[in-house]
């Protein structure tokens, strides 16, 4: 077994006391210390099993390699899979010491009762943000604590999330009883990182774009003005409020509401989404991934699927718009942030024939039209996605783990990737990370930007568009992972001040 580092050892010795909550970035080594904590349960109790749980396949493979790689092989450990049948699990599970498996497999098994968490004395929770609502960790959170005889629970993560009812969610879903918590900035864990050099490379909307998004954004208003209007909207005017506003009115119409006002509520509501979408699409991804969008508009519109989208495209902004717009797609005009990635890349690989690099972006056609652009400039590049949902859309995990194979022997320069790339998966070390766009979320900047600069130093780059909406997210992104820090130092040392108090009445007791 590898030797732990500082923190690796300090919050080992937390979590061998506490049901504990993990939050590490990505790539600081959160296995070692489940692996440290496996050991140290199975010495404490030689009869019992332990669970490890993670959300996908490959990252199920991950851990259990892993753990065959560091700890003793006479601990016999399996993956679960549905594709193992049922009864043949049934069997496995008494035989086996070290299980890993998808939380859905493990549900499954317990409903049916096919197997129980008696003997369970660890049970590992990996991506542990995840454990909310529905999701398969809650209820194996619930029967751990109803059945195991010497529960333990250790959850880890990158990032929990910004909201403290969130936060203390999952804190109550997992028994949560102390909370360690490290930053690429905590004194024990800087010895261990390289430098990271952060930049933000700013683009202007030619203005041709510019033009072509005022027309839109006539409609927006428009739309805007009229659901106020109405008295339907109140709120301010975002993304989440609107998607909230849609629902509300669907709610009305499904219990009989069908009074006029809520009935074309309903389509202009629709309209302001989708064309919100349009423009944010116009703004932070490209000329062609607009065109997609608009094109399937006019789709739903021949096709009287939708009422919303016949509107829409039959407003007279909607169709000057899409005429300036194939006039840039006709002349192979692109979003000015092409132009700067590829000078980006081509300086990057100049440097360093070797180079790795992944580039995040939140769109299929967008994540399609890089890797089409770094091939054309001779720069050795795939696409790498989510699981397919439809014959001609997306990866196989199999595909994914070949791509990934090729990246690590150096086949590959550039992953470019989709919020796959971000979580959970077995990827190398780079020597640069790109956003194509600023992210919203805490959590997902977080686990992007923690592929690099660990065991040599690394560079991230965020390309962002002026004045538009790549700006409020990037710095609502970085506002909100402040605020996860201090929420958790609170919440840590809400923890801390418990076992105090309890401490302190063991000892007046026994005075």
């Amino acid at each position: 077994m590898e030797r732990p580092r500082e923190y690796q050892q300090s919050i080992f010795e937390t979590a061998k006391r506490h049901n504990t909550l993990v939050v590490l970035p990505t790539g600081l080594g959160k296995t070692l210390i489940a692996l440290l904590l496996a050991s140290h349960r199975i010495e404490k109790f030689p009869e019992s099993k332990i669970l490890f749980l993670a959300p996908t396949r490959p990252l199920v493979e991950q851990h259990y390699d892993y753990f065959k790689k560091h700890l003793v092989k006479e601990y016999k450990s399996r993956i679960f899979t549905g594709k193992i049948n049922a009864k043949k699990r049934a069997e496995l599970w008494e035989r086996t010491r070290i299980i890993f498996s998808t939380p859905q497999c493990i549900e499954n098994d317990l409903k049916n009762r096919r197997i129980h968490l008696k003997e369970v004395s660890l049970l590992i929770e990996d991506e542990t943000h995840r454990c909310l609502k529905n999701y398969s960790y809650v209820y194996v959170a619930q029967i751990y604590f109803k059945e195991a005889k010497n529960p333990r629970i250790l959850g880890l993560t990158a990032s929990p999330g910004n909201e403290v009812a969130i936060i203390k969610k999952i804190c109550k879903n997992l028994g949560i009883g102390a909370v360690e918590i490290r930053t690429r900035e905590s004194s024990d864990v800087k010895p261990y990182l390289q430098k990271l050099q952060k930049e933000i490379i700013k683009v202007e909307l030619t203005k041709e774009m510019q033009k072509i998004r005022s027309l839109l954004q006539e409609i927006y208003q428009k739309r805007i003005e009229e659901l106020k209007n109405r008295k339907l909207l109140f709120s301010r005017v975002t993304k989440t409020n609107l998607i909230e506003l849609q629902k509300k009115l669907h709610r009305m119409i499904s219990t009989g509401n069908r009074h006029f006002n809520v009935l074309r509520g309903v389509s202009v509501c629709a309209q302001t989404i989708k064309i919100q979408h349009l423009l944010e699409l116009l703004e932070t991804q490209g000329i062609e991934t607009t065109k997609n969008y608009m094109d399937n508009l006019f789709e739903q519109e021949k096709a009287g699927k939708s009422k919303a989208a016949k509107q829409l495209v039959n407003a007279k902004q909607f169709g000057d718009a899409y005429i300036l717009l194939m006039e840039l797609y006709n002349k192979n005009i692109e979003h000015p942030k092409f132009e700067k990635l590829k000078r980006i890349m081509g300086e990057e690989i100049k440097q360093n024939k070797e180079l790795k690099v992944i580039i995040f972006s939140q769109y299929r056609d967008s994540v399609n039209k890089i890797a089409q652009i770094l091939t054309a400039k001779g720069i050795k590049s795939k696409v790498f996605v989510g699981q397919a949902k439809r014959k001609t859309d997306g990866l196989t995990q199999i595909e994914q783990q070949a791509i990934l194979r090729e990246f690590k022997q150096g086949k590959i320069n550039a992953l470019v990737s989709t919020s796959v790339g971000e979580e959970g998966l077995d990827i190398p070390e780079v020597d640069l990370v790109v956003f194509y766009e600023p992210i919203p979320s805490a959590i997902r900047k977080i686990q992007r930007a923690g592929r690099t600069a660990r065991l040599k130093s690394g560079k991230l780059i965020i390309l962002l568009t002026k004045g538009t909406r790549d700006e409020s997210y990037h710095w609502a992104a970085h506002q909100k992972e402040k605020k996860m820090y201090r929420i958790l130092e609170d919440i840590k040392q809400d923890f801390k001040n418990k076992i105090n108090k309890k401490q302190q009445k063991k000892i007046n007791e026994f005075d």
